[in-house]
């Protein structure tokens, strides 16, 4: 009989990087307030069916706020994709901000983002939808869950996260990252704030580039091919 010998074995990540965390209590009641007095209607910019969602009137305000939550999702990404560079760190700003107030029967269907990245952060969860969701029997997230979903395969392979939102939890998620938001029945509005952000070292380094004059497209397909292998 040979001795049995431990044999070793790698595992690697697959897919987009999600991170999740709870903002600060100060910071949520700031957002909230801001949101409350917000009244610029942004719906025609978004996909939610029936929910009022309203862009914010000043998010300069946000700024240092936001700039700390996008140095923790940088340094997830970092540990998520591994990399070894020291000049790895991304550049975020913030591009648009928004606030949804999700009613009875309000729900967004599956959908994605523009800029680099997208999150949102769930500023008040009332007690009427946290019992509704615990009561709920089936197997998806339930009422007034959020789902993000990247490719395919068997349910052995992990192609989704679901969560039921908690009051203060923030999600930040590559912008093409497909989600959705659940309906409810219970009678509250839950409100939650959103944004886009785009990466402005990539932006500035584009706008930076001169455009391709015609004369040179003709000169470059007039050169061979191999030239140099002659």
């Amino acid at each position: 009989m040979t001795d049995k010998k431990a044999i070793q074995y790698m595992m690697f990540r697959w897919g987009p990087c999600l991170v999740k965390f709870q903002i600060s209590e100060e910071n949520r009641k700031l957002f909230l307030e801001e949101a409350k007095l917000s009244t610029k209607d942004w719906s025609s910019h978004l996909a939610g069916v029936d929910i009022k969602e309203v862009a914010f009137r000043d998010y300069k305000k946000f700024e240092k706020f936001f700039s700390s939550a996008f140095e923790i999702y940088n340094d997830a990404l970092k540990k998520w994709t591994g990399s070894k560079d020291d000049d790895f760190n991304e550049k975020y700003q913030l591009n648009v901000l928004w606030a949804n107030f999700q009613r009875p029967g309000d729900f967004n269907p599956p959908h994605d983002h523009a800029d680099t990245l997208s999150f949102v952060i769930f500023l008040d969860v009332p007690d009427k939808l946290v019992e509704e969701n615990k009561a709920y029997k089936g197997r998806s997230a339930g009422p007034g869950g959020i789902t993000f979903v990247y490719g395919d395969g068997t349910r052995e392979a992990v192609t989704h996260h679901s969560f039921v939102p908690k009051t203060g939890d923030m999600y930040i998620f590559p912008a093409w990252l497909k989600h959705w938001v659940y309906p409810f029945k219970s009678k509250c509005t839950r409100i939650s704030v959103s944004g886009n952000v785009r990466d402005y070292i990539k932006i500035k380094d584009i706008r930076g580039l001169k455009p391709v004059e015609p004369n040179e497209i003709m000169k470059q397909m007039k050169e061979p091919e191999l030239k140099g292998y002659n």
